[in-house]
């Protein structure tokens, strides 16, 4: 893919200051440098023409998300709320969290058990969601679980050699104790995978059953100091990771 020519498109320094990369003088200063990239290729020209809903443009290689006509959302799910967006029982709902947003009309991107809490996207990009969710990119997801027992090193060296569940191996990208007393440890673990409770399976295979089971981060997106059910729109670095990750 090429930038397009005149007359076409957007001027590439009035795209970064959309962005809120820099003022559009600055955003001169940065193109002049060679600190700017589109679809690959270092651009110094100034006054090039692009179409910023196709072309991949980067600052200092940190992707620079297109400007936004969807909603792109991380909720911190409170313990005991459904991933759904409606219930026929009357329970708790992602969709109850939306209220302050005007009524907004978003869906999860995948999904956290009810007894499982922490963060979860929400957004009204279809193509986005699918791609988050699809095994082939690998997104990683980072958990912080509080488990019965004091878990021993040499169980935690198994967890990392990978183990076999009924439904195929499992094996963390990274894992370790955070904190371990004689009745609980509590473990940070990042996996890609998908599959159902797939951390609560994990350390039931191992006699060390999930008392509490948090999810920290997605890929670069992390919780940091959003409370429980506070929400708030991902970052442009976020966002852009993101598209990366999954190749948007």
């Amino acid at each position: 893919m090429t930038p397009v020519t005149e007359p076409e498109g957007v001027r590439l320094q009035k795209v970064l200051a959309r962005a809120g990369v820099a003022s559009r003088r600055a955003s001169e200063t940065l193109i002049a440098r060679g600190r700017v990239e589109v679809n690959g290729s270092v651009v110094t020209e100034q006054g090039l023409r692009v179409d910023p809903a196709r072309d991949v443009i980067r600052v200092d290689g940190a992707r620079i998300p297109p400007e936004r006509h969807h909603a792109y959302v991380v909720l911190n799910k409170p313990r005991g709320v459904l991933s759904a967006m409606e219930d026929d029982r009357g329970r708790r709902t992602l969709a109850d969290f939306l209220q302050r947003r005007g009524g907004e009309r978003l869906f999860h991107v995948g999904r956290l058990d009810a007894d499982t809490e922490g963060l979860i996207l929400l957004t009204n990009d279809g193509e986005f969601a699918q791609r988050m969710s699809h095994p082939s990119y690998e997104v990683r997801k980072t958990y912080l679980a509080v488990v019965e027992g004091s878990l021993e090193h040499s169980v935690l060296a198994r967890l990392r050699k990978g183990i076999t569940l009924e439904d195929g191996p499992i094996k963390p990208d990274k894992i370790r104790i955070v904190a371990r007393e004689s009745r609980q440890t509590m473990v940070e673990l990042t996996l890609h995978s998908g599959r159902n409770r797939i951390v609560r399976r994990i350390f039931d295979a191992v006699g060390h059953p999930v008392r509490r089971l948090s999810r920290t981060a997605i890929g670069p997106v992390r919780l940091g100091t959003l409370k429980s059910g506070e929400l708030r729109d991902l970052t442009s670095e976020e966002l852009g990771a993101l598209l990366d990750a999954i190749k948007l």
